[in-house]
């Protein structure tokens, strides 16, 4: 009997230990379907000042910042893939609001996501992302003292604030970079996909 129980709890351990590591490993970075006001997300995104490759494939919206460090890492390992494959990849870039008087965005980088909403071009983009030195918006017209391209970063910084409720409505927190897609089922997914890990269903889906 003593043995019998010792078995059981042995079988016990295996079976915990096996769910623990499925959740580590799978459960944990699969990608929250967007049950709620998915028709709302989608018109925010689709009128958005996104820029892309304009790939025949599926979609896939990313809402960045130039300084985002994981952003930047997931635009390296993953765009050559993805846009390999045939994937749109619409890049959102936002120049994020002051935060207690401090300001988290240049004067370079409000002219340039200005740029971005207004021109659509790909090409500024990559360069933006290319350059090694502090980025001097080099040909691009400032933003700030604009009041119309001061209006498209304000723009871009009323989409956060829109999308972070919406998000949260369907349990998921709004960080850098927040991905949106939709499977080969149509469903309609979400992540803020700041570590690597939660990348790889990205990949699969699409």
């Amino acid at each position: 009997m003593k043995h019998l129980r010792l078995g059981l709890v042995a079988i016990l351990m295996v079976l915990v230990g096996a769910l623990c590591l499925w959740w580590a490993v799978d459960l944990r970075w699969r990608p929250p379907t967007l049950n709620r006001d998915q028709g709302e997300i989608a018109g925010i995104l689709q009128g958005a000042g996104w820029v892309s490759p304009k790939l025949p494939g599926p979609k896939l919206y990313v809402i960045a910042y130039r300084d985002c460090a994981a952003c930047l890492a997931f635009e390296a390992a993953e765009f050559p893939k993805l846009q390999g494959a045939g994937v749109d990849t619409r890049v959102i870039m936002i120049a994020r609001a002051d935060l207690n008087g401090q300001a988290r965005s240049t004067a370079p980088e409000r002219a340039t996501v200005a740029q971005l909403w207004i021109g659509r071009d790909w090409g500024l983009f990559g360069r933006w992302m290319a350059a090694q030195t502090p980025w001097a918006a080099p040909g691009i017209a400032p933003a700030d003292g604009d009041t119309a391209r001061t209006a498209v970063v304000a723009a871009g910084r009323s989409m956060v604030e829109t999308l972070s409720p919406l998000m949260k409505h369907n349990g998921v927190r709004f960080a850098y970079p927040m991905l949106f897609w939709w499977d080969a089922k149509g469903v309609m997914h979400g992540c803020a996909c700041v570590r690597p890990p939660s990348w790889r269903p990205v990949e699969k889906e699409l």
